[in-house]
Formats: structure tokens, C-alpha cells, sequence
């Protein structure tokens, strides 16, 4: 495969073969979490694609053999500082939206994670390969967050309201005389959650079924910006740096 004859940052690499681009986040020790400057090299090349008659469809995929375990935790002080409402200037967010509206087919080729950010990167790529162990998730809440990039509204309308909250009409299948315990446990588990975000997050994804895709994602932005104001949110990134459990008490 060729390198492309284009400019490239070292978190973003290019290759093209023919009529096909593929754009590869290389932040492998970082296991190719999102940062300001992958998204930012994404999208200039994706600038650069969109008016190139001779690439036909673009490929995104991670460097090592692994995706995106999400966007970078320390970028929510950037985020943090931004508007809650109106014009929140250039964001990494913006760039989902970007991608989802680009008008060239772009495929995500997912290995081992994609994870928060990953899933909503994958999310707004065309169409979905990925390989048998690959693992998707939107975790967000156990940092006192919510998603914010499309992870409560393109899941839902990619896949529907049973599947998106259950992966099927059942979520899980216990013995016989089970299924109380096993519902307890996983309440448990949400519990465990900040309640702001959870409850943020069900209000984003419910807001899904009664709104256009455009205005829930805005939806979906203004509960993300709210979260990220929130004590729980600033105790879970803590947490999350320092290695540590974080300590919800339902601010």
C-alpha cells in the first residue's frame, strides 16, 4: 500500500491504494484515544478527500491492531470551558457530526475496542467491520459523564430503542428463580454510576425517539456540557487519573 500524496501528522497516518484512503489514529500507547490533534488530523484530511475525485471511499481504523478506547480524559478541561449553549467554537465534537455528514462511503475497521469516543467514531463511519473479539461500549457514566458525540443517538437510530438500551428484547437469560437476584445486581451496578449522568443519559437517549437525528444530537450536547459541570464528573476524571474507584454520592 502507497503513502498518500498528502500532508500527515504523526497521530494520523495515510495510506491510499487506488481509489481508497485509509486514515489511521496512531496513538498506540495511548490505545488510540481521541485527542485534539487526531481530530484535528482527521479532519483536514478529510477536507482534503472530500474534493479529490479520484478517492472513492475512506477507511478509518486505529494503529497496532486496535481502534479507539475513546477521546482523551484530559480534553474535558478544554470542554469544560466551552459555552453551555450556542456557539461552543471548534470542538472535537464537531468533528463527528463533520464525518457523519461527508459525502465519500467511510468505513470503520474496528480490532479490540471502541470505546466511547471509538463507538461514537464508529457510529458515525457509513459501515461497521469489525473483528470477532472487538468490544463496543458507550462507559461514559462510570466517569460522571454522558456521551456526547452521538453515543445515545446514532446507536438508537442505528440500531432502535430495544436493541441500543438492551442489545435485544432480553439483556440478559438466568436459571429458573434468577431473575430477581440478577436484576438486583445489575441495578447494583447502575446505582455504582453517577445519577446525574445516568439520568442525563436516558433523557438524551429517550429525547432520541421524539426528535429529528440534528436536534438530538444538540440535545444530547447540552446534557453532555451540563454533566461535565458536575462534581460527579470532576470526582470521576480524578478518579480515573489517580487510578481509583470514584466515590458517587449523587451531587
Amino acid at each position: 500500500m502507497s503513502v498518500a500524496n498528502m500532508s500527515e501528522s504523526s497521530e494520523v497516518l495515510v495510506s491510499r491504494e487506488g481509489a481508497i484512503v485509509t486514515l489511521t489514529i496512531n496513538r498506540p500507547r495511548a490505545k488510540n484515544s481521541l485527542n485534539r490533534t487526531v481530530f484535528d488530523g482527521l479532519r483536514a484530511q478529510l477536507a482534503q478527500l472530500r474534493d479529490d475525485d479520484a478517492v472513492r471511499a475512506v477507511v478509518i481504523t486505529g494503529a497496532e491492531g486496535v481502534f479507539c478506547a475513546g477521546v482523551d480524559i484530559t480534553a474535558f478541561e478544554v470542554l469544560r470551558a466551552a459555552p453551555l449553549m450556542g456557539d461552543r467554537g471548534p470542538t472535537g465534537w464537531d468533528f463527528f457530526s463533520e464525518l457523519g455528514r461527508f459525502p465519500k462511503p467511510v468505513i470503520a475497521a474496528v480490532e479490540k475496542v471502541a470505546l466511547g469516543g471509538g463507538t461514537e467514531l464508529a457510529l458515525a463511519c457509513d459501515i461497521v467491520i469489525a473483528g470477532e473479539s472487538a468490544k463496543f461500549g458507550v462507559p461514559e457514566v462510570k466517569l460522571g459523564a454522558i456521551p456526547g458525540a452521538g453515543g445515545t443517538q446514532r446507536l438508537i437510530h442505528a440500531l432502535g430503542k430495544s436493541k441500543a438500551c438492551d442489545f435485544g428484547i432480553v439483556a440478559e437469560v438466568t436459571a429458573d428463580g434468577q431473575a430477581l437476584p440478577t436484576a438486583l445486581a445489575m441495578a447494583s451496578r447502575i446505582a455504582a454510576n453517577s445519577p446525574l449522568a445516568v439520568v442525563l443519559a436516558k433523557d438524551a437517549a429517550l429525547a432520541s425517539f421524539e426528535t429529528p437525528l440534528a436536534q438530538g444530537l444538540e440535545h444530547e450536547k447540552r446534557n453532555f456540557f451540563v454533566v461535565l459541570r458536575s462534581a460527579d464528573n470532576l470526582e470521576g476524571q480524578a478518579a480515573f487519573l489517580g487510578k481509583r474507584a470514584p466515590n458517587f454520592t449523587g451531587h
